[in-house]
Formats: C-alpha cells, sequence, structure tokens
C-alpha cells in the first residue's frame, strides 16, 4: 500500500518567491506500487533525433531502489578522510520526518576551500550570488530530480538526509553534474558468434569498465559536465580521457582517435537514465547528478579499432561481463542493469519481478 505525505515547503529562487509542494514518499512500497510510480523525464540536452522509443530513467521514479532515498551516500568515513558523517536512521532520512536533535558534521575539503576554478565559493561569500534552480551562466543549477529545496542559502539534497553539511569533495553547492557513457559489445566466440548464457539463453553483453584510482572500485568511465559543455561533448570527452588515454596521446594519435570516437558516439544509442546519483560524496547541500547513455557497437568492429589503454581518472580498463554479480561504484550497476533491459541481454539467472528487492 503506498503511503506518502505531502509538504509545502518554501522553495528560495533567487528573484521569485514562491511555494513549492513538495511530494516526500515515504517507503512502505510494494514493488508493483513502487513500479506504477513514475514521473514524466525532463527534456535533454540531445536533439529529439537523438531519442529512441526507450525512456530513460529516473532514480526517483525507480523501482529498484530500496527506500527512495540513498544508501552509499550515508557511508562512514566520508571518502578521502577521517571524517565520520552522524548516523542517520532509515526511518530520518526523509526531511518530511521531523528531527529536532539531528546536528549533521560540517565538512568542505581543504582541496575544495582552496578555490579552484572549477568550484564554488562559500556561501558566505559576499560576491557569491548563485542562481539556484535555474541556469547561472554557464553553470547548470537545476537538478533532474526537479526544484530543490534552499535553506539558509544552502541547497538542500533531494534524496534526504547524509549525516553531513557543506560540499565535502564535491565542487558546486546543489547539483554536481556528470556524465557517464555505457559502451557495450556483444561477447564473441572466436568464431565470431554472440554467446549466450547457458540458463538464460539470453546473449552475454559486456561493457568498458574502468578501475577507479581514488576508492579501487570499478565503475563506468564518466566525468564532471564542464560548464557550458553539451552532454554528448562530455560523454565523449570523459570516454577518450579515462579509457584510450587520450590526454597522452600525439597529435597525430589524437586526430586519427577523434575520427575513430566519432564514429563510435555517432551510432545508435539512447540514453539509459537521468538523475540523482547514490554517491559516497554527496552531502546534506551538495550531491552527484548523472546522465547515462548506452553507445553500443553492434558488430564489434568500431572498438576493434580503438584499442583499450587507462588514462586520467583511470587505474585499469577492461571489459567486462555482464550479470547482477557486478559490484560497482556508487549506483553504476543499476544503469548496466537498465542497459541488459532495453537489450534483452542476459543479467539475472533467477527468473522474477522487475523490481528487484
Amino acid at each position: 500500500m503506498l503511503s506518502f505525505a505531502a509538504v509545502l515547503r518554501a522553495v528560495s529562487v533567487p528573484g521569485l518567491a514562491r511555494a513549492v509542494a513538495v511530494l516526500s514518499v515515504a517507503v512502505v512500497l510494494s514493488p508493483p506500487a513502487r513500479c506504477a510510480l513514475r514521473r514524466r523525464p525532463a527534456l535533454s540536452n540531445f536533439s529529439a533525433a537523438h531519442w529512441s522509443h526507450l525512456h530513460p530513467v529516473n532514480m526517483f521514479d525507480s523501482c529498484n531502489i530500496k527506500n527512495f532515498y540513498h544508501n552509499k551516500a550515508l557511508t562512514s568515513p566520508y571518502p578521502r578522510s577521517h571524517v565520520e558523517r552522524t548516523h542517520v536512521p532509515a526511518d530520518k532520512v526523509d526531511w518530511s520526518t521531523e528531527w529536532k536533535d539531528y546536528q549533521p558534521v560540517e565538512y568542505t575539503a581543504v582541496s575544495i576551500l582552496s578555490g579552484p576554478q572549477w568550484a564554488d565559493p562559500q556561501v558566505s561569500d559576499k560576491s557569491f550570488s548563485p542562481k539556484f534552480n535555474e541556469r547561472d551562466g554557464e553553470v547548470e543549477r537545476t537538478s533532474w530530480s526537479g526544484l530543490y529545496v534552499v535553506e539558509n542559502g544552502r541547497p538542500r539534497n533531494p534524496a534526504g538526509r547524509t549525516g553531513l553539511t557543506g560540499r565535502g569533495l564535491l565542487g558546486r553547492w546543489g547539483p554536481n553534474h556528470a556524465a557517464d557513457p555505457v559502451v557495450t559489445r556483444w561477447k564473441r566466440d572466436r568464431s565470431g558468434y554472440k554467446i549466450a548464457h547457458p540458463v538464460t539463453g539470453k546473449n552475454i553483453l559486456q561493457f568498458v569498465a574502468i578501475k577507479r584510482r581514488d576508492c579501487g572500485e570499478w565503475a563506468i568511465p564518466g566525468g564532471m559536465v564542464d560548464p557550458g559543455e553539451k552532454i554528448g561533448a562530455t560523454l565523449q570527452r570523459e570516454f577518450g580521457e579515462e579509457a584510450l588515454n587520450a590526454l597522452q596521446k600525439s597529435p597525430e594519435e589524437k586526430a586519427e582517435l577523434e575520427k575513430q570516437l566519432q564514429r563510435l558516439f555517432s551510432q545508435e544509442h539512447f540514453v539509459v537514465y537521468r538523475g540523482y546519483v547514490d554517491d559516497p560524496r554527496n552531502t546534506d547541500n551538495a550531491w552527484m547528478e548523472t546522465e547515462a547513455v548506452n553507445y553500443h557497437d553492434e558488430t564489434g568492429e568500431t572498438m576493434d579499432n580503438l584499442p583499450l589503454e587507462a588514462g586520467d581518472d583511470a587505474g585499469m580498463v577492461k571489459w567486462v561481463d555482464i550479470s547482477e554479480k557486478l559490484k560497482l561504484y556508487a549506483n553504476h550497476s543499476y544503469f548496466i542493469k537498465l542497459v541488459t533491459e532495453k537489450r534483452g541481454a542476459h543479467w539475472n539467472e533467477e527468473p522474477g519481478c522487475e523490481c528487484p528487492e
């Protein structure tokens, strides 16, 4: 049975004074009810021609999320630090649940406070007047999740409490936008025939995975969207830098690599997911969002001409067989699962509801 509470909250948007009804959905959702919960996704930076009939998923629509909120964003210690978050019980994650004694730890990494060009100043800086919930010059401050609450000049994480305020390792107050290219091909035998899973009979997909230098976890080779940059450009740039070591190539090699990348990224593709990312770097005031796009090399010929080589933030790179056994960074496994569903590929040996517990 669906249990929810609609709470009218004041949203602070520069230049606007308005109240927005924010729907907070508490998790007493049975799998069928969660499957029924759907919102129309926001528009993409891609043109209509780049869209297939397969609609992208938003985490807040997802029947895969156990309790509608986050999990990895509650873990301690905070990445690359000894900072312990205030413990947030599962029944206190939702902002609509009153918690008068909530005292989160304040933390912003020194690397962020030092003022790199890509990071926001502190909200206390008098010269800093961000336009939250809208495009702020070249900086995108809107969220795929819709309008977010701003309290005392600070955005509030739409997925709930995290036990930590400030920005942690994230540069932007509010949403920090990334892009994740999911590059796939079919697993094939030496004769070039697709390999099917012996139990399900479905063909096995492979994707390009990198091992992150910062935490040692395997992940999709994505990265942050630069101010003013198109999502498509970010996807291609990040894949080239992390999976093909483009930054270390000679000018001639880079030119040839660009041609091959253009061929790969102009192939049939679709937006798999857009929205909130359950990232361990998230805080009450700063969080990760992404747009994950699947680029599929049906014949495998394009990627044969693009030898994998780890670069930039990647320590290793390789083709990985896709299955439910994957353990990836943040909620990247969920993005991969969505790709298998769209392409009818193998994922799970056990048949069941599309909404796993």
